[in-house]
């Protein structure tokens, strides 16, 4: 049987954003992909692996730097005309009704007032809102927001829905619910979405909906591998099949994200340069974490700790990050699982607490520049200038972002003090 060709590809596609400073940071390295007709396909990675980016590139919204974006094997010039995309937020219009949110899209595409009325009806009754038309979007829950966002997106007819972690806002049943739907009306050949492009955090939610997936490394964001998903539909979750699949999916993420391999060091003055970014993770998660492996007997697999505290798995995964780099857990394979360090710490008071989170810091080479910046600006510096020297060190990190951890982990050790005022930092 004869491969269809694809709808849309990348080919080579490079993406940097310029931060003012001289020094371009790069999101995405040579990503070459196709949406092939008739599929869905789910794009998972870390944060700042880029994935939104891509999303993004295809449905026109923004250019590549380099690389070329094809839409039925034509170069893409401006807006992608095959997509709609249903973006997390929701991004509805407050203060018009639901049938007047859905209208807003036809009416832009220059469709009559009947024509745009009766399309966003059909679109509201596929969704399961013909009953809330004059309702606005503060008298409906978020699972009902999103439903609203579907519709606008399907009533334009897209040949690509383009979904950027649709279900993230929503409680986890309501979720379920949404993904059968989406499926659900992707299945009715009759008529379009052919082909969902989707972004998510969630092991799971890919497993169930997807057909191939997508798994990106971050900084820059790098197409890792792609796992072809074989499983029959509709999927049960609760299958030896799929366990089998989220256990794959698992392992190539953790052996990413959190590669079990010694680095040697060749001598200490490379050493001494070395400055680690630091994972989005907030002190208040990295003390959770310890404490819910306090009460697992010390250690956890990683599936275990998402599926208990109803976290994505790479959250999780950002958390225990936070966690080894200040030698509170180890990760040997899929277990992470407290340290003697850690175990002390959990089992210390809340002085105790802090001198040792404090020691771990001063472990890490980020913290000791910033404390020696501190020093040389004669005991405050202004953020401004650690958030240039984080950009220079780290060319390729969210440099505002980092400095926010910085801060929230050099307050929890009494290492740093901030102030808002001057917005500056001096030693606690």
């Amino acid at each position: 049987m004869a491969i269809e060709a694809p709808i849309c590809q990348l080919k080579g596609v490079q993406k940097s954003f310029d931060h003012g400073n001289g020094k371009p940071l790069r999101v995405l390295e040579d990503i070459t992909l196709d949406v092939r007709p008739n599929e869905v396909l789910a794009l998972l990675g870390p944060s700042g692996c880029g994935k939104s980016t891509i999303l993004r590139i295809a449905a026109g919204l923004i250019p590549p730097s380099s690389g070329d974006v094809l839409y039925h094997g034509q170069p893409l010039r401006g807006l992608n005309p095959g997509v709609a995309i249903v973006f997390q937020s929701f991004a509805l219009f407050p203060w018009l009704t639901v049938e007047q949110n859905v209208e807003k899209v036809l009416r832009a595409l220059g469709l009559d007032q009947a024509a745009s009325r009766e399309k966003a009806r059909a679109a509201i009754r596929t969704v399961g809102l013909d009953g809330f038309r004059e309702a606005y979007p503060r008298e409906l829950s978020g699972g009902m927001k999103q439903r609203v966002g579907i519709a606008r997106a399907l009533a334009v007819d897209p040949e690509m829905l383009l979904m950027d972690e649709p279900f993230s806002q929503v409680d986890a049943l309501t979720a379920q619910a949404l993904r059968a739907e989406v499926l659900d009306i992707w299945d009715d050949r009759d008529r379009n979405p052919s082909s969902i492009l989707m972004v998510s955090h969630d092991i799971t939610e890919v497993a169930y909906m997807a057909d191939r997936i997508v798994i990106l490394s971050a900084h820059p964001g790098r197409i890792r591998t792609i796992v072809e998903n074989t499983l029959p539909r509709p999927r049960d979750t609760r299958s030896p099949d799929f366990t089998w699949l989220l256990d794959k999916l698992h392992d190539i993420v953790t052996s990413a994200e959190l590669p079990d391999v010694s680095v040697t060091v060749a001598s200490t003055a490379v050493a001494r340069d070395i400055v680690e970014p630091l994972p989005e993770a907030r002190a208040a998660d990295i003390l959770g974490l310890v404490e819910y492996l306090d009460t697992q007997g010390g250690g956890c697999d990683l599936f275990q700790v998402s599926d208990d505290t109803h976290a994505t798995f790479v959250g999780v995964l950002t958390k225990v990050k936070g966690a080894e780099m200040l030698d509170l857990v180890d990760t040997p394979q899929r277990l992470v699982r407290l340290t003697p360090t850690g175990q002390r710490f959990v089992r210390d008071d809340a002085d105790d607490r802090k001198r040792i989170w404090k020691a771990q810091l001063l472990k890490l080479s980020l913290f000791r520049v910033v404390r020696d910046l501190i020093e040389l600006h004669e005991g405050e510096v202004r953020r401004e200038d650690v958030v240039n020297e984080i950009r220079q060190r780290l060319p390729r990190e969210e440099a505002e972002a980092m400095f926010d951890v910085l801060v929230d982990w050099g307050r929890f050790g009494e290492l740093f003090a901030y102030r808002e005022g001057t917005d500056s930092l001096t030693v606690a």
